[in-house]
């Protein structure tokens, strides 16, 4: 099994992508990871990415052309410290949501 890209924006094409698999997500929730990520390249620029990982498990990742020198690298950094922070109940539900439904697991519901 590989990875599979959730949600991405990209600042240098102005596009939010979301992975047509997940269409059946909330539109609240996609409404939610759209403006993210679409707030995210629009403080910091370059290329963010939502990636769930083979294990289920989401990954904030950043990228950006080697000669984008507005790119800021710091910002990026703190930014993806506040996501991960303000964000970690739709994250948990989003790999709760990929386990279940993508990867086909069992949830004991009794945590």
């Amino acid at each position: 099994m590989s990875e599979t890209v959730l949600c991405a924006a990209n600042s240098y094409e102005r596009k939010f992508y979301l992975n047509p698999e997940f269409e059946s997500l909330p539109e609240s929730i996609r409404q939610e990871l759209q403006i993210m990520c679409v707030l995210y390249t629009e403080d910091v620029g370059g290329i963010f990415m939502v990636v769930y990982d083979e294990d289920g498990s989401l990954e904030l990742r950043v990228d950006h052309e080697e000669n984008d020198f507005a790119f800021d690298e710091i910002g990026s950094v703190l930014k993806i410290k506040e996501l991960q922070r303000t964000k970690s109940g739709l994250f948990e539900s989003l790999e709760l949501y990929y386990r279940v439904f993508c990867l086909g697991e069992e949830v004991d519901m009794d945590l």
